[in-house]
This record gives C-alpha cells, structure tokens and sequence, in this order.
C-alpha cells in the first residue's frame, strides 16, 4: 500500500496555518480539529513548518504559559521531513520511527497535498496484513 492510497480513503484536507498566527490560536485549532500537529504555510500550500502538540508543550514548559502570545514561527519545527503519494506505508512508517515524529506532510512538487499520522500507517499496515492472511486461509482451503 502507499500513502496515496491512504489519502484516498481518508481525504487530504489540512489544517494550516501561517508562521505569524499566535500559539494560542494554533492551540484552538489542535483542540477544535482534535489532532495532534498543524502543517505553517506560505502562499496557501508552501511548507515552511510544522509545528505539534509536543513543540506547544515543551515551549510552555521551557517559557512559561506567556508563550502561547508568541507567533507560532518561534517554536515551529521548520525542517520539515514530508514524503509522496508514491512512498509505501513501510517507507514511511520506518521514517517516522527513526525520525520518533507523528505526523508527516504529503507533498508534490514543493507543494502540500495531504497528512498521515502514525495512526494512520498503523492502520493501513494492519488491514494490509489482514488482507495477506484472508488470502492465504482462502489459498489453503482451496481443494
């Protein structure tokens, strides 16, 4: 399976925001879309960042709960590791292990066009095997 695949079944809206926006607004927008990063742009699909609930956490426990009156820009991840629609789930599910990150922007072309979280590999994974294992029972119970 690959991740175009699983931006297929699961859509490929994203919740953006701009470097300048307040921490405190993205921390609305995490808790209102109820998931765990949001990808910062420029010019409506141009990945500048990326910033999660971990970064908001660690920034309130270096900073001080003043933080969240800062723009986003000052404790976004901004070397943001992205992937394509061609990449397979095993590609990408060992990236996001060895790189211990959730989230991973969907690009093409220096564009943004999608997400998948770690829940949503996990996923995709555990279907594919239990397609691999219903074909197999069907392949030793042929006569």
């Amino acid at each position: 399976m690959i991740v175009g695949m699983i931006l297929d079944g699961k859509g490929r809206n994203v919740v953006t925001t701009g470097a300048g926006a307040l921490i405190s607004e993205v921390v609305a927008k995490l808790g209102e879309h109820k998931i765990g990063a949001i990808v910062v742009v420029e010019n409506k699909d141009e990945i500048v960042g990326i910033v999660s609930e971990r970064d908001v956490v660690r920034a309130i426990a270096k900073q001080g709960a003043d933080v969240l009156s800062e723009a986003v820009g000052t404790i976004m991840t901004s070397e943001v590791m992205t992937c394509e629609d061609s990449e397979t789930i095993n590609e990408v599910m060992a990236r996001m292990t060895v790189g211990r990150f959730r989230h991973l922007p969907v690009e093409k072309n220096g564009r943004l066009t999608g997400i998948i979280s770690i829940g949503d590999v996990v996923k995709a994974r555990i279907e594919e095997i239990e397609h691999e294992a219903e074909e197999m029972r069907a392949y030793i119970s042929t006569p």
